[in-house]
């Protein structure tokens, strides 16, 4: 511990405050007292791997930046409005420090734009389109779950099984303004589901669960990271997938094919955000 202090140019009291709160918002000990002092828990082993994972990422963004500077020109992406929010704009600016002369627009909105039609050189899509002159690949699974805030949890009977569900406030999309099938999930929890309050936006539904309109099922990579919610019923757990399209004209073109190889492997290194904590 006084060695990483010193390492770290703080003291060692910052260096064990910092570790306490990492291992409670984690609730998880990733370290353990031994004779020999602090040694790293299984957990904490894990943790380090991923760490240093996210080291040499960062590590090669300047050399990539330098090397990709023959790279420009204006990349058009269209994703649903969460992950576009939640994911991608969470990490884009890895891809921007990275190639530095090439613009991104970020169309993240209820709907997609076609890539077929030349609206957008890139679309992250719930589905694999069945016809066009597309490219497609599957980019990653993705799980959603119940949630619910504190303020309206404490106040509300608690949840043993789906079924007791009827009898709280939920949250949810309007059925009329479902833009993709795979966003019809309440059946999969409960049959009968009547919702309360209802958006078209899954950031409004995020909003409301915050606010504790109500329950709602929301991506883990929006409900895991949020300090406002907290699970409800957390063996319900509703799998689906992001899928990765490409105009096959365009998609060789060096701008296409860097932001589609910065997304697949920006997924590959962030993918427990997508699938949620067990």
């Amino acid at each position: 511990m006084a060695r990483a202090a010193r390492h770290l140019k703080v003291d060692a009291t910052t260096v064990g405050r910092h570790i306490r709160r990492l291992e409670q918002a984690l609730e998880l000990t990733l370290f353990e007292q031994t004779r020999a002092g602090q040694v790293l828990s299984a957990a904490g082993e894990a943790l380090l791997s991923k760490a240093e994972e996210m080291e040499h990422f960062a590590a090669t963004i300047h050399d990539d930046s330098v090397r990709n500077r023959g790279i420009s020109g204006l990349v058009r992406v269209s994703v649903s409005e969460g992950f576009g929010t939640w994911f991608v704009a969470r990490h884009l600016g890895s891809f921007l420090e990275a190639y530095p002369d090439v613009q991104v627009d970020l169309v993240a909105s209820t709907g997609f734009l076609s890539p077929s039609k030349r609206e957008t050189d890139v679309a992250v899509l719930l589905a694999r389109p069945r016809r066009g002159p597309l490219i497609s690949k599957k980019l990653s699974d993705y799980r959603l779950g119940l949630y619910g805030a504190d303020s309206y949890l404490d106040r509300h009977p608690p949840l043993a099984e789906p079924v007791d569900l009827r009898s709280h406030q939920l949250v949810g999309y309007i059925p009329d303004f479902i833009y993709a099938p795979e966003l019809r999930y309440l059946d999969e929890i409960s049959a009968g589901l009547v919702l309360q309050a209802r958006s078209s936006s899954i950031n409004a539904q995020y909003r409301l669960v915050a606010s504790g309109a109500g329950i709602g099922v929301l991506p883990c990579f929006m409900g895991d990271f949020s300090r406002s919610l907290r699970p409800v019923l957390p063996e319900i757990r509703i799998t689906r997938a992001f899928w990765l399209v490409t105009h096959q004209d365009t998609r060789r073109l060096p701008r296409i094919k860097a932001f589609v190889d910065w997304m697949s492997a920006t997924v590959t290194t962030f993918r427990s955000q997508l699938m949620g904590n067990d």
